[in-house]
């Protein structure tokens, strides 16, 4: 009996933490198996973010991801420093291109991309395409 009451108990969790504004527990829940899903090292949020962690330092990441964007002919806007590591603000024809390099050790370091399209549309394959491009560059 106890083991039927289990995956309902757990269901009633996910939708509790799902429906009370606990946004962060429900798109980790579904982001984690993301990227394991689509078959690539690109993991994702429910909000469009996609998301890469590389074992390379956040200098040979950030001339990597402008490698990458230089090839896929988006133009580099603006470049600044962020609390944990460098932040790139990106334009192609019609996509605002967002890019954060977080040092996660002196040897680690994680990519998150979002590829804007107007105000609610937010291109997956775009933000895929360019941590893609970058793996490629650093040759992983």
């Amino acid at each position: 009996m106890e083991h039927q009451k289990l995956p309902i108990l757990f269901l009633g969790l996910f939708f509790f933490f799902s429906l009370s504004g606990c946004a962060a527990v429900g798109m980790t829940l579904f982001g984690v198996g993301a990227g394991v899903a689509t078959g690539t090292s690109v993991s994702y949020t429910l909000d469009g973010i996609a998301y890469r962690t590389f074992t390379a330092p956040i200098s040979q990441v950030e001339g990597a991801t402008r490698t990458a964007l230089d090839r896929m002919g988006i133009k580099i806007q603006a470049t600044s420093k962020t609390e944990q590591g460098k932040a790139i603000k990106a334009m192609s024809n019609d996509r605002e291109i967002e890019i954060e390099l977080e040092m996660v050790s002196a040897k680690t370091t994680r990519i998150r991309t979002v590829a804007k399209q107007g105000i609610f549309f937010k291109d997956r394959a775009t933000a895929t395409e360019i941590i893609m491009q970058t793996e490629r560059v650093l040759g992983v």
